[in-house]
């Protein structure tokens, strides 16, 4: 439920109807919106009496819930949220690239890719420590250790240490080591792990599952929002389709989508998207068109010798490139945008 209080109404007047949502077992939140207080009722034990509400001094307007999601909704929140991990910052207008190997293979490799990004411009390292895969008998990670050398390279040159957490005993070793938690696609509706890494200050990016539809992303984002963590960052990184050309179907209306929907930001996985590197460049340019809030690519100095995903790896030359033309898109984007 939103409540849209008069222009004029008084503090007395505010408090009265938090104390009525309140007592529905709401936990209302206070928002500005066109110079007008907004009051929202994310959660609620029992049905609001409406009528009660709009009976309670100061009241304008009532608007019943138009989402399943409540606290990632742009009804409940009209600003954009900006989240902040050291040098990344999503959402805002910026385009944030977060780059790096599927994998951490070893101390050389991480701080090579973590110098070679950082100098051209990524604001964020990826790397996985704890790696899903599909086979039982592919590179499974270093876990801990892996970590550490992820943590390490990324102080090293001044970037935001991004990997992802695949259950709940794993929370507590990424929180002390990693900047930003990642929940995977095969993970988005683990809702423990969700209610977990809700729990925790640390921004989560959490990536659509790849059967699952937005509305079920943005409840995946309210599981965690719901228990304590508003600092939630969206990825599409492509969906199953019948389509066998690429390794997924990116689905680039889901940001604008999004964003209608949501004040949470959203940035892009082409690698995994597409699966092969040659169409990760125009992916990642069609995410900064259409309005996403950065992407997140995957980088190795030898793909064919990676340990992980080197078909879908760019090139250092090759990333690059993409990095200059991601700068004379991005400065386009914000002349246009003002």
């Amino acid at each position: 439920m939103i409540v849209t209080m008069q222009p004029a109404a008084t503090l007395k007047e505010i408090t009265g109807v938090i104390r009525v949502l309140e007592s529905f077992g709401a936990s209302p939140s206070i928002s500005r919106d066109c110079g007008c207080t907004l009051i929202t009722a994310a959660t609620s034990k029992v049905p609001i009496d409406a009528q009660q509400v709009r009976s309670a001094g100061g009241v304008r307007d009532v608007h019943e819930d138009a989402h399943p999601f409540k606290r990632v909704s742009r009804d409940y929140h009209p600003e954009d949220s900006v989240i902040d991990a050291r040098a990344a910052r999503f959402g805002g207008g910026g385009f944030t690239v977060i780059a790096g190997p599927c994998a951490v293979e070893n101390e050389e490799q991480i701080h090579t890719i973590a110098a070679h990004v950082a100098a051209h411009g990524a604001k964020g390292l990826r790397g996985g420590a704890f790696k899903p895969r599909t086979s039982p008998y592919a590179f499974q990670g270093m876990g801990v250790p892996g970590l550490r050398l992820l943590r390490d390279a990324a102080r090293a040159n001044k970037l935001a240490a991004v990997s992802e957490v695949m259950s709940i005993d794993q929370v507590a070793d990424c929180v002390e080591h990693l900047d930003v938690l990642q929940v995977g696609a095969r993970n988005m509706q683990n809702f423990d792990l969700l209610k977990e890494v809700g729990k925790t200050d640390k921004p989560v990016l959490l990536k659509r599952g790849p059967s699952s539809k937005i509305e079920e992303l943005l409840l995946a984002a309210e599981y965690i929002v719901d228990a304590g963590n508003p600092r939630v960052v969206l990825c599409e990184r492509g969906i199953r389709t019948y389509e066998t050309a690429t390794r997924n179907t990116l689905d680039i209306t889901a940001v604008p989508v999004v964003k209608q929907l949501s004040h949470l930001p959203i940035i892009i996985d082409p690698s995994h998207a597409a699966g092969k590197r040659e169409y990760v460049y125009a992916l990642t340019l069609a995410a900064l068109a259409v309005g996403a809030d950065g992407v997140m690519v995957e980088v190795h100095p030898t793909p064919a010798k990676a340990l992980s995903d080197g078909r879908q790896s760019l090139h250092f030359e090759e990333f690059e490139r993409l990095m200059e033309d991601v700068r004379r898109q991005s400065e386009f984007r914000a002349s246009v945008s003002v």
